[in-house]
C-alpha cells in the first residue's frame, strides 16, 4: 500500500518546491513596500513558504514516524 503513495508524494514534493520558490520570489519583490495590505501579503507569502517546507518534509519522510 505504501508503494501506491510514492507517485503522489513525488508530485506533492515537486509542487511544494515550485510553489515555495515562487512564494519566496514574490516575497523578495514585495519586501520594501509599505501599507497594511502589503504587510498582510508579506505575512501570507511567508506562511505559504512555511507550508511548502512542511509539505516537503512530509512528502519525503524526513521526520520520523511516531507511535509504537
Amino acid at each position: 500500500m505504501e508503494a501506491l503513495a510514492t507517485p503522489e508524494k513525488i508530485v506533492a514534493g515537486l509542487a511544494a518546491v515550485l510553489i515555495g520558490v515562487l512564494a519566496l520570489i514574490a516575497l523578495k519583490n514585495d519586501w520594501k513596500t509599505t501599507g497594511l495590505d502589503n504587510n498582510l501579503t508579506k505575512v501570507l507569502l511567508g506562511l505559504m513558504a512555511f507550508g511548502c517546507v512542511l509539505v516537503i518534509v512530509a512528502a519525503f519522510g524526513i521526520l520520523p514516524r511516531g507511535g509504537s
